[in-house]
């Protein structure tokens, strides 16, 4: 069965992806948190388009992918689980929460670093949220996540079935979290006790850098409130919140050439958070 998996994991992750792609997007039309401001077929060519860059990027500068390296890592003996004789079950429980616990942690250092956050920003100046706000990443910044995802797994040792495992759990996540989806409280309050939900996610997304800089779990809801990031709702209410940052607010903006290029306009603002209050514009 593994086998089987391994050999067909582009095709596994490609299905989940398109499969959940679909979910939501079809949850969004029928039951939307949100008045889009934009039209999708600017949004999404830009955002579809950024996808398709990454995918081709990934595909030329990495040949061994993460499970590549899961494979690698176990045939060879390396890293902290391969030493450490555990039940299968329990090697990829922590495998894939500790995988998760790095991406939490990729995140809050992509946003604490200038030159970083410079890269981050342009997943943040999407101006309307939905499914695909969840894959809208500068190639720079995918071409760092997947060096650190790399790393990670040596380190780990983590088994090619927890990768996959994981790669699919977060990429159906990320879109789940970033639907433009209603739930109602009672059960949007049950889920994210484990699980980031669209409504927890969306303060990250507000235009307010306090806000900005709070829950930063893509996954698992868990680091958010055991590092203090958390924050329950947004203070502007989910309806009237402004989403986006400051910079990079015009329908232009949203072009897949001007996406490219926001890395390298500008200054890095007041969204980095380790920028001392007297660097922050409006501050004494």
């Amino acid at each position: 069965m593994l086998d089987l998996l391994l050999d067909n994991e582009p095709t596994v992750r490609l299905s989940v992806f398109l499969g959940v792609f679909a979910l939501i997007a079809i949850w969004e039309a029928a039951s939307p948190r949100r008045e889009r401001g934009y039209s999708r077929w600017l949004r999404w060519t830009s955002n579809l388009g950024i996808v398709a860059v990454n995918t081709v990027v990934i595909r030329l500068l990495f040949p061994i992918a993460a499970v590549g390296m899961a494979v690698a890592t176990a045939d060879s003996g390396w890293g902290l689980l391969n030493i450490i004789d555990l039940p299968v079950w329990l090697e990829i429980l922590i495998a894939v929460v500790l995988l998760d616990m790095v991406i939490y942690l990729q995140h809050v250092m992509v946003h604490a670093v200038p030159v970083l956050w410079r890269l981050h920003r342009m997943h943040h100046a999407d101006l309307d949220y939905d499914v695909t706000t969840g894959a809208r990443f500068h190639p720079i910044e995918i071409i760092l996540s997947m060096a650190i995802k790399l790393a990670t797994v040596s380190v780990l040792g983590a088994s090619p079935a927890a990768v996959i495992i994981f790669e699919v759990l977060l990429n159906a996540t990320a879109m789940f979290n970033h639907g433009n989806l209603r739930l109602p409280l009672a059960i949007d309050q049950a889920i994210r006790v484990l699980i980031v939900t669209p409504d927890m996610h969306r303060v990250h997304h507000s235009v307010i850098p306090a806000e900005t800089n709070s829950n930063f779990g893509f996954n698992l809801s868990i680091w958010d409130r055991l590092f203090g990031t958390y924050c329950a709702q947004p203070s502007m209410g989910h309806d009237d919140m402004t989403l986006g940052i400051e910079d990079f607010r015009t329908a232009a903006d949203m072009r897949l050439d001007k996406m490219l290029m926001q890395p390298f306009v500008g200054t890095a603002g007041s969204y980095a958070i380790n920028r001392e209050k007297k660097d922050v514009p409006g501050s004494d």
